[in-house]
């Protein structure tokens, strides 16, 4: 690849990644993007809400084939200590709408199709390689990158860093910091399989509706955290992050926070049998 020279070299293929690249790509642009995964989503474990306005600007129809889990149409939110907890909910049928606004998503699920509409906006998407440094004239500027693979730099008129939260590529150019512990959180989470009818009848639903439950007290050990639960079609996504620095300082393992949080009499019912 060497001296290949694009209008657009993007770094990254997560939810701003596959955004910035599709929407180049849909304009004319020759883009090229680089993930350092086996696929867009491969290195994502992450049980998410997709607020659908954002992505509806973008691929207006992305609900005819995007792999979305269920529409919410609850949102609890449980203060919690040891043995009991306090909460409040909201749900309304209004969210039964024809299009919804938030649905829950597994983004290594979702990630993998967001890049293939880059691949048929007409964008390059090269996986299993990594930029490892970017590529400037004598005057300083940014003109490409280049990569853990032979062949020297890749030129581009413009690159787009989007990297994630750790930025390694920005942070070696001097473009960014690296995260202060006390602005980061670190979240380990399971996914709990069981029949899509058994969580319909736990959480109260129908057809394509879903439930999310937010919890704080407790669980996070006097850090600063939130433990979650979202219903999917036939799993549930649960658990807990808190800021790094608080792990830090109270040396809390993540793991036992989880354990525990799945221990709470009032989130092990809704675990049962999976």
């Amino acid at each position: 690849m060497t001296k290949s020279k694009f209008d657009a070299i993007v770094i990254g293929a997560g939810m701003s990644g596959n955004a910035a690249a599709y929407s180049m790509a849909r304009r004319g642009l020759k883009v090229l993007q680089l993930e350092r995964g086996e696929h867009s989503g491969s290195k994502n474990v992450q049980g998410a809400i997709l607020y659908a306005n954002m992505l509806e600007a973008i691929i207006p129809n992305f609900r005819d084939d995007a792999p979305l889990e269920r529409h919410l149409v609850e949102q609890r939110f449980w203060l919690m200590d040891d043995s009991s907890h306090t909460g409040v909910h909201y749900r309304s049928d209004d969210f039964n709408e024809l299009k919804p606004n938030r649905y829950t998503i597994i983004r290594a699920q979702f990630d993998k199709w967001f890049s293939s509409k880059v691949r048929e906006a007409g964008g390059t998407v090269l996986c299993e390689t990594t930029a490892t440094k970017l590529a400037r004239d004598r005057s300083g500027s940014v003109i490409g990158v280049y990569t853990d693979r032979e062949g020297g730099v890749i030129l581009a008129d413009v690159v787009v860093l989007a990297e994630g939260v750790n930025g390694l590529l920005g942070t070696r150019a001097g473009l960014r910091d690296m995260p202060k512990p006390e602005n980061v959180a670190l979240a380990v989470k399971e996914m709990h399989f069981m029949p899509e009818e058994v969580i319909a009848e736990r959480f109260g639903l129908t057809g394509g509706e879903g439930c999310v439950i937010e919890a704080g007290g407790t669980i996070s050990r006097g850090m600063a955290g939130l433990g979650f639960l979202y219903t999917n079609k036939e799993s549930i996504s649960v658990g807990i992050g808190c800021l790094v620095s608080g792990l830090a300082e109270s040396m809390e393992n993540p793991y036992r926070l989880l354990d525990a949080f799945k221990q709470h009499p009032s989130i092990r019912p809704l675990l049962a049998g999976s």
